[in-house]
């Protein structure tokens, strides 16, 4: 479809947005209005600076990306965010309406285009230096009978991971093609790296970036979610490392936050599944969406000195208290996830990648999240 930018029904849903988009300004402390000075552009400001400022987030509509987007306007840059029919840009309008956009610029753009298209995808990032990819598929059809879109059920549960896998193939490919794009932030999940083959005596009780899930492990046990995560972070490597284009991925816990199952319902019970054999083995972990958010952009700032790789992004591993306030949130039984309620911890999850590189510089911009 490529950018809109030619009929004039859409330049007014655009200009529309963009009103929207900085509703919430004149709230902003002026504290902040100093500190984030950035986020205006001011017609005297070299047009390379601002350039060198401007980025992409797909699927900013989503739960996650519209976190990342408050996080990177918040530190001055220019966003354009990738939806991809005008049901996105209504769901922008809504979401503004009951408060949950709380971005401070105009300084935001939408642009359309199909992640299924390379060609659409290029046009969309050219001019931008960097791209968070934050666009999912999830598996209707393995959620054990939860609720989720009839229209979704028509898909297979195999084919919902290729259609990942895909995605993440045309996203890098388009960032390889773009000559403005130098870096990319990818969110792939913690369990991509968990789910291995215990009974394999070379298996360490330490999970941490270094960690691959086993994909024949994954498919015996109809884990698609994690499956197409783990082969579409692995497609986004080969093809980082093809190209020489700055890739780090992070890989998070399930993704909690306010109204977390009503805004990104889907995906957390998909990432449930196996979710009784993750509390038992004291690996069910969450992060918090501020937290996931600002991680990424403080990463995605470190990509040009120290920042490389993977990261492990989660809080805490879940209690059961934390475990019945998920059930509750999801509506699933509470057996489904801590099953006879024992945790044996036989594994530990270690972030220390993740927490070094934060505390060594950007302590700050951590805390903030």
């Amino acid at each position: 479809m490529g950018i809109v930018r030619t009929e004039e029904s859409r330049k007014l849903e655009l200009e529309e947005l963009r009103r929207m988009l900085v509703a919430c300004a004149g709230i902003q402390r002026r504290k902040d209005q100093e500190e984030f000075k950035g986020v205006r552009v001011s017609s005297k400001e070299n047009k390379d600076d601002v350039l060198e400022k401007l980025v992409c987030v797909t699927s900013g509509v989503s739960y996650l990306g519209l976190a990342i987007v408050n996080k990177l306007l918040l530190r001055g840059y220019s966003v354009r965010i990738i939806v991809e029919n005008e049901e996105d840009i209504h769901m922008l309008r809504e979401m503004e309406t009951s408060g949950e956009m709380r971005t401070i610029s105009n300084n935001v753009s939408a642009v359309m285009a199909k992640l299924t298209e390379v060609e659409s995808l290029a046009e969309a990032f050219q001019g931008c230096r960097g791209v968070f990819h934050t666009s999912s598929f999830t598996d209707p059809a393995g959620l054990s009978g939860y609720s989720v879109s009839l229209a979704t059920l028509i898909y297979s549960s195999k084919s919902m991971a290729e259609i990942e896998v895909k995605a993440n193939e045309n996203v890098m490919n388009a960032c390889a093609r773009t000559p403005s794009v130098r870096k990319c932030v990818l969110t792939s999940s913690l369990v991509a790296c968990l789910w291995r083959d215990n009974a394999q005596n070379d298996v360490s009780s330490v999970i941490n970036h270094d960690c691959w899930s086993d994909e024949t492990l994954c498919t015996d046990k109809k884990l698609w979610y994690a499956l197409g995560k783990l082969r579409a972070e692995k497609v986004a490597w080969t093809i980082a490392k093809e190209n020489g284009l700055k890739l780090a991925t992070l890989c998070p816990g399930l993704i909690t936050g306010p109204n977390f199952c009503r805004r990104n319902p889907t995906a957390t019970i998909a990432y449930l599944k196996g979710a009784q054999e993750m509390y038992s083995n004291g690996i069910l972990a969450i992060v918090d969406v501020d937290r996931l958010a600002g991680a990424q952009v403080c990463v995605f700032e470190e990509m040009d000195k120290n920042a490389h790789g993977r990261y492990l992004c989660f809080d805490n591993v879940i209690g059961r208290d934390e475990a019945e306030n998920i059930a509750r949130e999801t509506g699933m039984p509470i057996n489904k996830i801590c099953g006879n309620g024992d945790i044996e911890a036989r594994f530990e999850l270690s972030n220390k990648k993740l927490c070094c590189l934060m505390s060594r510089t950007l302590r700050s911009c951590y805390s903030e999240c």
